[in-house]
């Protein structure tokens, strides 16, 4: 079976690694164009790429879907299949429909819950105790085609959603080879999703990131665990802004202080919040390294 496989992140690495390592025959790779970063804003290859180039499978970066370049290439490369995974665009129906087995996409939620940009990071900004990884048949509505199969996994009480991320990506993997070969056999289910109970995952920006001390302390570590280890939950103090990477509940006495009040405490940042006290036990201040807070107050007041 000649496999199209589309990616671009670490996330979708992780699958078309699996596909290498399996003797999948991946006759081309579709991934975003070059993006550039850091300082000298040079443009960067994805991970997709990188590794797509080191087995030496063509790789194509088409800017869009739908003026007929993607087609093209899809019509040369004749796949079997197309498989996506976090690839970042919307494939129009001409590129779903020419496959003869279709296209299938790797999802990190448990459809259809979640469907959208960000499944990960909502399952844990959200307080989810179990989530998963879900293959589908694709469809012209995002994340709406029939499911294939799902794998379920719990989220761990202080798990990130970067250590999240890296948990589903290996689960994602594995279940879209277990996927590609019930499809190439003949018995890969279709199970028509209940769009009632759809709910969405948006992307993830920078407006999320102020911690509203308002709210009660397991609220306020979901939100610091959901946006670590991007954009990272942030708190302001004597005038600095602080990314929060870490915190736990500390006290349920807050001597009537208002949320947000600072409490001077040597083991941390203590700050009362909507049900008692937050300590916060690692951060980064501007300029600085990520460490831990005890350490960082030795020399510098948060208060």
């Amino acid at each position: 079976m000649r496999i199209l496989f589309m990616g671009t992140p670490d996330f979708a690495e992780r699958s078309l690694k699996e596909l290498y390592d399996r003797g999948y025959d991946v006759c081309g790779v579709f991934t975003q164009p070059d993006k550039p970063k850091n300082r000298g804003m040079k443009p960067e290859e994805s991970p997709v790429k990188k590794l797509a180039l080191s087995h030496g499978t063509p790789v194509f970066q088409p800017a869009k879907m739908r003026d007929g370049e993607a087609m093209g290439i899809i019509r040369e490369l004749a796949p079997d299949l197309i498989a996506v995974v976090a690839y970042g665009k919307i494939l129009p129906a001409d590129i779903l429909e020419y496959p003869r087995y279709g296209c299938v996409n790797i999802h990190g939620s448990l459809l259809p819950k979640y469907r959208g940009a960000a499944p990960i990071q909502w399952a844990v900004l959200n307080g989810d105790k179990v989530t998963g990884v879900t293959s589908m048949f694709m469809a012209e509505a995002m994340d709406a085609g029939d499911i294939i199969f799902t794998r379920e996994t719990e989220i761990l009480p202080d798990e990130t959603s970067g250590e999240l991320f890296d948990r589903l990506s290996v689960m994602g993997a594995e279940l879209l080879c277990e996927t590609v070969d019930a499809i190439g056999n003949g018995t890969a289910p279709r199970t028509p999703q209940n769009h009632e109970e759809a709910t969405l995952a948006p992307m993830i920006d920078k407006s999320l990131c102020p911690i509203d001390w308002s709210k009660g302390g397991d609220e306020i570590l979901n939100r610091i665990r959901g946006l670590d280890p991007w954009p990272v939950a942030t708190a302001e103090f004597a005038g600095q802004k602080i990314k929060v990477y870490k915190a736990k509940k500390y006290s349920c006495d807050t001597k009537g202080m208002e949320p947000g009040t600072v409490i001077p405490n040597k083991d941390g940042v203590e700050v009362v919040c909507g049900d008692g006290t937050m300590l916060i036990t690692e951060l980064q201040a501007p300029g600085k390294r990520r460490m831990n807070a005890a350490d960082y107050l030795r020399g510098h007041r948060l208060w």
